[in-house]
């Protein structure tokens, strides 16, 4: 992981432990993982409009985490570890 993704991870942690979904999501990353480049392209199809909420680096990011089996796994093994400290 880049420091550029860490800084990434570190954000969505951060979002998804406020809103109280940290651990539905690592479970959706574990439970869809082939599904998971839909999720990217959905990402990608609606950029313009999530662009708004969230800086596009980070919606970039996302979408290569989704894109991507192993970076998707880990992603979901960290908010599992974050969220247990």
């Amino acid at each position: 992981m880049t420091p550029a993704d860490q800084q990434i991870w570190q954000f969505w942690n951060r979002s998804l432990h406020r809103w109280g979904v940290q651990k539905l999501v690592a479970s959706v990353l574990e439970a869809f993982g082939p599904l998971s480049l839909l999720g990217a392209q959905f990402v990608y199809l609606s950029q313009p409009l999530l662009s708004t909420a969230v800086p596009a680096d980070h919606l970039e990011a996302l979408a290569r985490l989704l894109e991507d089996p192993l970076k998707s796994r880990a992603f979901a093994t960290y908010l599992r570890e974050v969220s247990s400290q």
